[in-house]
């Protein structure tokens, strides 16, 4: 038996997934702009004691580790860790965009017809201006091109493209759309978001492998590092 709180935060998106047995239970999510430090332990606090459980029936709490929002992955690891900490549970750490692929698998590859072509998953995380937070992917979630932070221009993606078809989704495909829609290879899957629930399945194996987290030396995958805007203060240059 396992049940595993499953927290997301890296992206726009606030979600807490509550799984069994790598069974959803419940889930609740917003994606409410800069409202993750506002509702997350909400969430927590809610889903635990509607599913009629305490924090203390826990067997570990999962997190997504990023890359994606520097803000947004400081509160979700944070919150885990203390959590665990408080609770003596151990953490699992999910990558951000491994958990993408798999909601995309599931929620657009399992609806359609097997594809007489070869598809590619490419989750993309908004990184401003034209740049994103991307990855690729088999529909058995095998990595085949590893993170990177990418400026997408004419020619991103071609050598794939020429050969697969590849499925964009996530907050930062818009960007992808713009250059890439010329190609007929190129598939757009345009409301998918990221979730706690696509978590899932990734958390259970880790849990049963063992494969926990050091609390005291755990950070998230931040990719970039952070850099912080200069205030304007009125009547300076």
């Amino acid at each position: 038996m396992s049940l595993i709180l499953n927290i997301e935060t890296a992206t726009n998106v606030c979600s807490v997934a509550l799984s069994q047995d790598g069974k959803l239970l419940a889930l609740k999510e917003s994606s409410s702009k800069n409202a993750h430090s506002a509702i997350l332990t909400t969430f927590i606090e809610e889903i635990t004691r509607e599913s009629g459980f305490t924090l203390s029936d826990l067997d570990a709490i999962s997190v997504s580790m990023g890359p994606g929002s520097y803000t947004g992955l400081r509160i979700g690891v944070a919150t885990t860790k203390g959590l665990c900490y408080a609770l003596n549970k151990p953490m699992i750490a999910i990558p951000t965009l491994q958990a993408m692929a798999a909601g995309i698998h599931s929620e657009y590859m399992n609806r359609h017809p097997e594809p007489s072509i070869r598809h590619l998953i490419c989750p993309m995380i908004d990184a401003r201006r034209m740049e994103v937070y991307c990855a690729l992917y088999t529909k058995d979630l095998e990595e085949i091109r590893g993170v990177r932070a990418e400026i997408i221009e004419e020619h991103s993606f071609a050598d794939f493209l020429a050969t697969n078809a590849v499925i964009f989704a996530g907050e930062g495909s818009p960007k992808c759309r713009e250059v890439l829609q010329h190609d007929i290879n190129a598939i757009f899957y345009d409301s998918f978001e990221a979730s706690a629930k696509h978590m899932i399945s990734l958390s259970e194996k880790k849990f049963h492998n063992n494969d926990f987290e050091n609390l005291a030396y755990f950070e998230p995958f931040y990719l970039k590092d952070f850099i912080a805007g200069k205030p304007r203060v009125k009547g300076l240059v």
